[in-house]
């Protein structure tokens, strides 16, 4: 078994709004079973982005840096709130 990294971009009041609604996306879209999409995960840590970064650069930077809260393709999605009700999911899931 494998593994892929993913990121998507979400819409919802809160973070677990977004994600449930990504996750059920994914789940139709491309299955169940070892897509290597975040249908794959049930859950999710929030992270932080430091002043000066870009989002979307840093959830890269931490993916591909191994970065304990985000490199188990079987552990959490990594979050980071980008405002305006939208919220970037991204890791390693199961392929």
């Amino acid at each position: 078994m494998g593994a892929n990294t993913f990121g998507n971009t979400g819409k919802g009041k809160t973070a677990k709004e977004a994600f449930d609604a990504l996750v059920e996306q994914s789940r139709i879209e491309d299955g169940n079973s070892y897509s290597g999409c975040i249908g794959m995960k049930d859950r999710f840590v929030m992270i932080a982005v430091p002043e000066g970064k870009d989002p979307h650069d840093y959830a890269d930077d931490l993916v591909e840096n191994d970065d304990k809260r985000v490199e188990d393709k079987s552990g959490p999605a990594g979050c980071i709130a980008l405002g305006g009700d939208r919220w970037y999911f991204f890791g390693w899931a199961s392929s």
